[in-house]
């Protein structure tokens, strides 16, 4: 009985913060202008994870001070942000780079080291920025 109770909370933890886009891959919008879009799209139930993403993302941008990266937080269970959802094929909680059409998906990186190794998330991130803006 203990196992399934455990497996349960695991799947739910899994379910509400998991998924996303694949890696790498190219828009097809036409450019608008010189502008990196971070992305930080989130479901309405978030977990220690997220909250530590969105967080340490809006930090890492404060601190670059650029008026040329933007950041954009979508919340998705709202049927407003349904086609910003659908153009970066994002379900769950995600964290999205977008340059003139060239897009990185860094959610994999930002669970990975959010809420355990904040600073090696936040130098990935602007390593990520960083390579997109080339």
């Amino acid at each position: 009985m203990k196992r399934i109770f455990i497996l349960i909370i695991i799947a739910t933890s899994l379910l509400s913060c998991g998924g996303s886009a694949s890696k790498t891959q190219v828009a097809t919008d036409t450019k608008q202008g010189d502008v990196t879009k971070v992305l930080y799209f989130h479901g309405k139930q978030r977990c220690v994870t997220c909250n530590a993403i969105e967080k340490l993302t809006k930090e890492v941008l404060d601190s670059l001070a650029n008026e040329k990266i933007v950041m954009k937080v979508i919340n998705l269970s709202k049927t407003e942000n349904e086609a910003i959802a659908d153009k970066y094929e994002v379900t769950w909680s995600s964290l999205i780079l977008d340059r003139n059409g060239k897009v990185e998906n860094l959610t994999d990186m930002g669970f990975s080291y959010a809420k355990g190794q904040p600073e090696v998330f936040k130098t990935k991130l602007i390593e990520a920025i960083n390579n997109i803006t080339k």
